[in-house]
């Protein structure tokens, strides 16, 4: 069973009981990791990985009791605001390390994932006019997710139900190629949380935890675009699980993200 057929089967569940929340379906291929940055780290230029592709994470809070460093003893990283919205999408990050992260993580909290009309307005905004086809190609894959959940091919999200969709975590690393500066492309694993309420029902009692979903983004025209161009796709790894409590983790670079309350 692939990714959009157990997608599938979690949405239909999820709107006949609201027992099960569906896993997002967009897929961008690729993981990859560029070290990350303490909580000041946003609000600085890109830098790129040393000579041998990656860099430390910085930021590491002291162990304390001796213990081996985890995500969840390590410092946070910091979202920069957008500036502006537009097509649904948040726009306006810097052109940092910090700013491409915050642009992915805003993406995906924001992003319909289950009404397609809405989805293609976000994409045609933070798509990179060099990925041929990628905006059709994640429409479809939404698509797919409601007809496998019993709903309409093209549609809203049905009434009633709110998603909410929460990033935990992200792991980054900077890609090479095309004559661009090393930090401006990034391929970035997001590690997150959905849950779905109704009026009736405000809490989710199985909610999706610890998903995971990767995608590589890079400067261009002053802002943060999406691309999947096969001189980026074919760069990218494949991380460890994430766990707060891994130090195993820790050292693939997977940083916990900080959300302002």
């Amino acid at each position: 069973m692939d990714i959009h057929e157990r997608g599938a089967r979690r949405a239909k569940l999820l709107l006949v009981g609201l027992t099960v929340l569906v896993v997002g379906a967009l897929t961008v291929g690729g993981i990859a990791a560029y070290s990350l940055i303490d909580e000041d780290s946003s609000s600085k230029p890109a830098s790129g990985p040393t000579a041998t592709g990656e860099t430390k994470p910085s930021g590491s809070a002291s162990a304390g009791s001796g213990g081996e460093m985890t995500p969840e003893r390590a410092k946070k990283v910091s979202l920069n605001a957008p500036t502006g919205q537009k097509g649904g999408a948040s726009i306006g990050f810097p052109h940092s390390a910090g700013g491409a992260v915050s642009a992915v993580v805003h993406f995906w909290e924001e992003h319909a994932w289950m009404d397609d009309q809405k989805a293609r307005q976000q994409l045609e905004v933070v798509t990179s006019p060099d990925a041929a086809g990628y905006i059709d190609k994640q429409i479809s894959e939404v698509r797919k997710l409601r007809e496998g959940a019993g709903l309409p091919a093209s549609g809203g999200t049905p009434a009633g139900i709110t998603f909410t969709t929460t990033v935990e975590a992200v792991r980054m690393r900077s890609l090479v190629g095309d004559g661009l500066p090393r930090g401006d492309v990034v391929h970035i694993w997001l590690s997150f949380d959905r849950y779905a309420t109704t009026p009736e029902k405000a809490t989710d009692d199985n909610p999706v935890k610890g998903d995971t979903v990767d995608f590589i983004v890079k400067w261009q025209d002053g802002a943060w675009k999406l691309t999947d161009e096969p001189v980026y796709f074919k760069q990218r790894t494949f991380p460890v699980a994430y766990d707060p409590d891994s130090p195993f983790a820790w050292q693939d670079q997977w940083i916990q993200v900080r959300h302002e309350d």
